[in-house]
């Protein structure tokens, strides 16, 4: 079995309600995250959380230093787990990230987080650019509507379309109950 990472991306408490930025479906993607992340500690997979600040404080979300910045207690890390800074949607951009997954012998890597269209999809790009396997867990993901020249797209068409793209060329998509059946026991 290639080692293999579990990536966290962006599972903040600004995208939660009550936050600056609320993705629909946020709290059953972070509860399918959370039994994500548990069972990638019990393996003994290694765990990465990707935490976004934008650089200013002007920023409509993700304001450096913010509560809302950081990363949400129902997928907390623990000691010892690396924390990801970026400042960009593509994980991989400007970060340490890939130094992480290579120092490790990272071969494979397990997605999940937020916003599916934005930043779950730049990074599982870039990361199927790097040569890493990847899995997107596409029911731990959440999104938002979306407008275009005044058309509102429904979240979960969103979240549809990008899942649909991601797998057609970039990752196997799996649902978090069908990868805890297929992933070993310890």
């Amino acid at each position: 079995m290639p080692k293999r990472a579990l990536v966290l991306i962006d599972v903040q408490n600004d995208y939660f309600p009550g936050g600056k930025w609320t993705l629909s479906g946020i709290e059953v993607a972070a509860d399918n995250a959370a039994k994500l992340l548990a069972k990638a500690r019990v393996v003994g997979d290694l765990v990465v959380h990707v935490r976004h600040e934008f650089p200013s404080a002007d920023s409509p979300f993700f304001t450096p230093g913010s509560a809302g910045a950081q990363i949400h207690p129902k997928v907390k890390c623990l000691d010892g787990e690396p924390v990801v800074l970026k400042h960009h949607v593509n994980s991989f951009r400007e970060t340490d990230l890939k130094e992480i997954l290579d120092r490790q012998g990272v071969e494979e890597v397990v997605i999940c987080g937020a916003m599916s269209h934005m930043c779950v999809d730049a990074g599982t790009r870039a990361a199927s650019d790097l040569g890493y396997k990847c899995v997107v867990v596409h029911d731990a993901c959440a999104t938002r509507d979306q407008e275009f020249e005044g058309a509102v797209v429904p979240a979960s068409q969103v979240h549809a379309a990008f899942m649909a793209a991601l797998q057609f060329g970039y990752a196997k998509l799996v649902s978090t109950e069908e990868y805890l059946a297929a992933a070993p026991s310890t």
